[in-house]
């Protein structure tokens, strides 16, 4: 396809959405099939399962650069849910970077005008036409005010919004299908997930909010010392243009700057340590996506923080559930912990309250019965990965915010061992956490409940528990058996539904005329209408033929 015809067809809704929700029932069919071929896990299958995921997330990320729009975010938030993915296919999708072709500056310019009400040279004294940074959202292009101060500005990416629209609709569709098809669909609350990208994503979408968050932190840390954050120009700021000083410096992982200006790594890296703890352990806004990229370092140390898009926030309530929460490691009161966990809306409804406390009291065992001499990158990906693994195997699902707070956190420290490999976290955090844990008031001190709570007995498992442990293999077992075909019939049943959704996309692809690309649209149309009538009619007799298989199963159990 020619490169016209493939950026005419970039903007087609049609197309757009037929080329997302085909990807992902893409994905499910060969994770069905892998799990039905493949019905002994040995180090082989493990192995097989891996490439298969890491192919399916390099798929994921040629379409996304391909397709841009929504794709690239949904990447990012998607990399960030360790509650949702495996982690292969995580570590795939943190390559991608939100970088993307730059639309003709006249484009650009025609926003700008419409926006300022204006034309662009009334304000601006020279602009560069070709970008500095180009991504899916926004361009950013250096400029010169009329007082001849230098300037970036940010232009939201021509049809943006219209791509984006389409996108959420193809969005909608996948979850959807997800939600009825897919054991994520079971654990997850996929409803919840997909209005957390919606709200996440086109908060980034109206710079008037990355205004508001950029003076945030610009009262925040006024007075912190080494930390400098630029200033913004509202009255030239709209919905879809931002302006703000423009900031020499280069990447804060820059080690040939480092070395050119005789600067202290340590000294650099515990900064920016100070300033990241500081948004993470305290209740307000933090900066979402502090990569290198997003931290600038002056020729005299300074550190620049930029790009106030992405952010989260840790209201006081949840700051005191988190302190609940550790209280209760402490005390080894695990109902405290599943209460600070309810409160934070981190259990689904459906959780196995008791089972979660049990696996959480092995899993603090674990690490309270050892002692980590220095707290490196190393002890930090041991802890990662068992927390990952935790999360996705239980009923858990972590609100965007505290998504986005690990996926930071995670982020700063990769940057911390960049500039200086040496660091030593656990030296450096110690002072912070022990004055975290007792609390901003006095009554809030975490101490001070430990000596209260402390001479209350442990609770005995509860009876529900025991009962469990007491049931019959032979009840479990038609349990698990009748789950299981719970789980094809609904497998078929949407595998068929969707297949004629598919036929039906392809036929209106036919239906289409588009004047520039006749054989583009009646070999989509074809194609597609032909694979989705083979399935309407494949999954259609499976799926008869696992309604038999349940019904017999449901009789015998009976007699």
């Amino acid at each position: 396809m020619k490169r016209g015809e493939a950026q005419l067809l970039k903007y087609t809704a049609l197309y757009r959405i037929t080329i997302i929700v085909s990807m992902a029932v893409k994905f499910l069919w060969q994770i069905f099939w892998f799990q039905k071929t493949n019905r002994i896990w040995d180090e082989k299958t493990r192995q097989k399962w891996e490439s298969l995921l890491v192919k399916q997330a390099k798929e994921y990320r040629q379409k996304a650069l391909q397709l841009e729009g929504l794709l690239i975010k949904v990447g990012q938030f998607l990399s960030t849910r360790a509650d949702l993915l495996p982690p292969v296919f995580l570590k795939e999708l943190e390559g991608l970077v939100d970088r993307v072709e730059p639309v003709p500056f006249d484009k650009s310019r025609e926003i700008v005008e419409e926006d300022w009400g204006d034309d662009l040279y009334e304000y601006i004294e020279d602009i560069d036409e070709e970008p500095v940074a180009s991504a899916s959202i926004g361009e950013v292009y250096k400029a010169t005010l009329k007082d001849g101060k230098t300037v970036a500005i940010k232009i939201q990416r021509y049809r943006v919004g219209q791509i984006f629209h389409t996108d959420f609709k193809a969005m909608r569709i996948v979850f959807w299908i997800l939600s009825r098809v897919s054991s994520i669909g079971k654990k997850a609350d996929l409803g919840a997930l997909y209005r957390e990208l919606v709200q996440v994503v086109s908060k980034e979408l109206d710079f008037k909010k990355e205004l508001k968050h950029s003076l945030y932190f610009k009262e925040r840390f006024k007075d912190f010392e080494g930390v400098y954050i630029p200033d913004y120009y509202e009255y030239l700021s709209t919905r879809r243009v931002l302006v703000m000083e423009w900031i020499e410096g280069v990447k804060v992982t820059d080690e040939t700057f480092i070395q050119e200006h005789q600067l202290n790594r340590e000294h650099i890296a515990k900064k920016v340590f100070d300033l990241f703890v500081e948004q993470l352990v305290s209740d307000g806004m933090f900066h979402a996506d502090p990569h290198s990229g997003n931290l600038m370092l002056r020729s005299d140390g300074t550190i620049v923080m930029i790009d106030y898009g992405m952010v989260g926030e840790i209201d006081k309530d949840d700051a005191s559930y988190i302190r609940m929460m550790i209280q209760g490691f402490i005390l080894d009161d695990y109902d405290k912990v599943i209460h600070a966990l309810e409160d934070m809306n981190f259990l689904l409804p459906h959780a196995n309250k008791q089972k979660v406390k049990r696996l959480l009291r092995e899993m603090s065992d674990m690490y309270f019965q050892g002692s980590f001499e220095k707290f490196d990158q190393d002890v930090l990906n041991q802890i990662l990965d068992d927390l990952q693994k935790f999360v996705k195997d239980q009923p858990i699902q972590l609100p965007a915010d505290y998504a986005f707070l690990g996926r930071a956190a995670s982020i700063v420290i990769g940057v911390l061992t960049s500039i200086h490999p040496s660091i030593d976290l656990m030296k450096w955090g110690k002072p912070v956490i022990k004055e975290w844990v007792s609390g901003n008031e006095s009554d809030a001190s975490i101490y001070k409940e430990v000596l209260k709570d402390s001479a209350k007995p442990l609770l005995s498992l509860p009876k529900a528990l025991n009962q469990y442990l007491t049931d019959g293999e032979h009840q479990r077992a038609w349990q698990e058996r009748q789950q299981q075909h719970r789980l094809f019939h609904q497998y078929y049943l949407f595998y068929a539904l969707l297949s004629f959704v598919i036929f039906a996309s392809g036929s209106g692809f036919l239906m289409v005329k588009y004047p520039d690309l006749p054989d583009v649209s009646i070999y989509m149309g074809f194609s597609v209408s032909g694979v989705g009538l083979l399935g309407v009619i494949l999954f259609a007799i499976i799926h008869f033929r696992t309604i038999q298989t349940i019904t017999k199963d449901r009789r015998n159990k009976s007699e």
